[in-house]
């Protein structure tokens, strides 16, 4: 049946209430299509469109634009955010054109509390409020057909962008109605289709974005181009802390194009007139630094002094039963530590702004995942009002967390700010990847405890990482704890009588961020492989004893029971290769994964990789599909190819020779498998992360019989294979 939502109208209208509110008439920004004009307006000679809420926009000539108000980058919200709004307007996806939002407080995300994308929220969000939006555009069309026919608005229906008579004999288009629709008084509620009704939601549609990506028309931010625009690089100290000495500007100021050689906040910035001459400019630049107090760091020293956090008890975070007397009391006891290293975002897109700051205006166009905290940004460098400052999103050549920061616009602001012309700031890869902020590194110390039948009776995980909300909300770990540090541990889903979990925080000169996944990226390899651990020494199979952990965890369950059924767990893996399993859940989203791989010359090698997602009711299977995809491909690259490493203060890794991306020829064989359910929404572009590092080393396990408690897998020497299993391991 249909649900039917009460609005307040001066809430929802002005984007306070619980539905995420609506504005009227509000200035929307350039389109997204390639061609389109950076501050373009609406097009010349037109009439006032119909605009009844922040994400609908209707023309007098039948054009509808739909605004996105989350970034693009990759993860298809482009897509699915429209579909919600489609589904309602029964309109289809080719009958309309797509715009990315400005920031206003009707885009923000309830769910973060700003208008940012992130932490797999973008669909749960907008799951309520943008079908409201449609439904209410709806409802105010309906009203206007009614009227103009003099029946009631309950007998009319609509049907691809048309209201159509009762009778069936007449029809209105959406444009035709915009003028009369605008002045009607907005309803008191508004009646969603009922699930029986969706002709989009659910379906597998094509993404609207792919055709200009495919075309070269799309524009990410390092396309930007603007009138008098120059273009800038910033040579940065290689140690965290460090600032400029002294440089010397002059074989810099010689290459032909640059225009201007100046110390900033960053470091120093040649200034030229395109990439090519501000990049021959910095090659040619001498600058001396003075490398700051943390010249020394390196990551022997930072395992060192995470080691030493281990002689204190840390910071409880979750604890049940007696875990103390549970030790004592075990029949096998078992310890263990594991170790994660520093994880670089590197986006195929590197880092990216360029600002426009006039005396009553700034104008940003960036690749970001924080419109809110680009404003922000740009008003504390410029003085300029909320007002006066726009941004302008692109999309996006990756994000995973790391286009939150705002590292590269202070660049282009401040530049532009100091030139008083348009500035577009450039990263290269190298600049990318030594300074980033990373995914924290991390030492963990696990104990567990079996009883006499080799069930699991004591869990006991102590954590030791640099902590990110220190750095961006310091007040959020005023008692000690980061709740992204302990993510992906402290919901351990296993039905273990004794468990205690500690986290000790531990600051180090590594900037750190957001990575994809974020804490569960790391603690479900560690729990999910501990637990196999426990499996081997108890003699139990490593599924049969998560089912038995599981038992009051049922969407847990359903998806671990869809993976082991989907790889054939109780057969055969064939000559050579064995499997793996972990399950997880993260972002609303459950999955299992089962891993299947081989061991050759100490090199593993990922053949096949059967994934199971509960992601609640689905709006696209087909971005499931992708993101799920997108996630292990992603996670293997952290599994078996690179890591971030210091000496003497530097990050010694600098573009993909010596931090590895996961190759074509690399890829296993996926097959995606959505359980049904009626389940509110999860996310999906970050839960598929979190299962597959342990899956494969579970793998590796099972094939060799030593545990892998590091990352990237680095096996000393070629161990022995154990023969594939042929018996039934059910």
């Amino acid at each position: 049946m249909a649900r039917r939502l009460r609005l307040d109208r001066r809430a929802f209208l002005l984007g306070t209430a619980a539905g995420g509110g609506l504005l009227l008439g509000l200035h929307l920004p350039l389109e997204t299509r390639a061609e389109a004009t950076p501050g373009a307006g609406p097009r010349p000679g037109h009439k006032t469109p119909f605009a009844p809420n922040a994400w609908i926009r209707i023309e007098p000539d039948g054009d509808i634009a739909f605004i996105v108000a989350r970034s693009e980058m990759g993860q298809g919200v482009m897509t699915a955010l429209p579909m919600l709004l489609a589904e309602e307007l029964d309109l289809g996806l080719d009958q309309i054109r797509v715009r990315f939002a400005p920031v206003a407080p009707a885009y923000a995300n309830r769910l973060l509390g700003r208008q940012a994308t992130g932490g797999s929220t973008s669909v749960r969000d907008a799951w309520t409020k943008l079908r409201a939006a449609g439904a209410l555009t709806r409802r105010l069309l309906v009203q206007a057909a009614a009227a103009r026919w003099g029946v009631e608005a309950d007998a009319c229906s609509v049907h691809r962008g048309e209201v159509i008579h009762p009778g069936g004999d007449r029809r209105l288009g959406y444009g035709e109605l915009a003028g009369a629709a605008a002045r009607m008084p907005p309803p008191v509620s508004v009646s969603l289709k009922a699930p029986e009704a969706w002709t989009l939601i659910g379906t597998p549609a094509p993404r609207l974005d792919a055709p200009d990506k495919v075309t070269g028309r799309a524009r990410f931010g390092i396309d930007v181009r603007l009138t008098d625009m120059v273009v800038a690089s910033i040579e940065r100290c290689p140690v965290p802390g460090g600032k400029v000495q002294s440089f010397d500007a002059a074989a810099a100021e010689a290459i032909p194009g640059v225009k201007r050689v100046l110390a900033v906040a960053a470091g120093v910035a040649v200034v030229a007139a395109d990439t090519h001459a501000a990049l021959a400019g910095r090659r040619a630049l001498r600058v001396q630094w003075d490398l700051g107090p943390h010249a020394e760091t390196s990551s022997a020293g930072i395992r060192a002094q995470f080691e030493r956090r281990f002689a204190d008890s840390g910071v409880s975070v979750r604890r049940e039963g007696d875990p103390d007397a549970a030790w004592s009391a075990a029949a096998r006891t078992l310890e263990a530590v594991y170790e994660v290293p520093f994880q670089a975002h590197a986006c195929m897109e590197p880092m990216n702004c360029t600002a426009d700051v006039r005396a009553d205006g700034c104008d940003i166009y960036v690749p970001t995942q924080a419109q809110s905290r680009c404003q922000h940004t740009a008003m504390a460098i410029t003085g300029l009002s909320a007002q006066q400052v726009r941004v302008h999103t692109t999309f996006l050549g990756g994000g995973f967390g790391r286009r939150g920061e705002q590292d590269f616009v202070r660049d282009a602001v401040s530049l532009s700010k100091a030139l008083g012309r348009p500035v577009q700031v450039i990263w290269t890869r190298e600049d990318d990847i030594r300074h980033d902020f990373y995914r924290p590194a991390g030492l963990h110390r696990l104990r567990g405890g079996l009883d006499l039948d080799g069930m699991p009776v004591l869990w006991k995980h102590h954590i030791v990482c640099p902590s990110i909300l220190a750095r961006v909300r310091p007040a959020a770990v005023a008692d000690g704890i980061d709740r992204t540090a302990v993510e992906g541990a402290v919901n351990l889903p296993y039905s273990i009588a004794n468990i205690a979990l500690a986290c000790s925080l531990e600051h180090t000169p590594v900037p750190v961020g957001f990575w994809r996944a974020v804490g569960s990226s790391q603690n479900t390899w560690v729990t999910e492989c501990f637990l196999d651990e426990l499996a081997a020494a108890g003699g139990q199979d490593p599924l049969a004893l998560r089912r038995g952990l599981l038992a009051d965890a049922p969407r847990h369950l359903g998806v671990l029971n869809l993976a082991a059924e989907r790889a054939g767990w109780d057969t055969p893996s064939g000559a050579g290769r064995h499997r793996g399993i972990a399950v997880a859940a993260s972002y609303g989203s459950y999955v299992a994964q089962v891993a299947e791989v081989s061991v050759s010359a100490g090199q593993v090698r990922v053949h096949r990789v059967v994934c199971a997602v509960d992601c609640g009711l689905v709006v696209n299977p087909d971005i499931v599909i992708a993101q799920m995809e997108s996630c292990i491909a992603f996670g293997l690259t952290a599994t078996l190819k690179s890591a971030i490493t210091v000496s003497q203060g530097r990050v010694q890794q600098g573009n993909f020779d010596d931090f590895p991306l996961l190759r074509m020829s690399d890829m296993p064989e996926i097959s995606v498998h959505i359980l049904p359910s009626n389940a509110a929404p999860g996310g999906v572009g970050e839960p598929g992360l979190p299962p597959i590092a342990p899956a494969v080393c579970n793998a590796v396990l099972a094939a060799t019989g030593t545990p892998v408690r590091s990352l990237p897998i680095r096996l000393e020497a070629a161990p022995p294979q154990r023969p594939a299993p042929q018996a039934d391991r059910s």
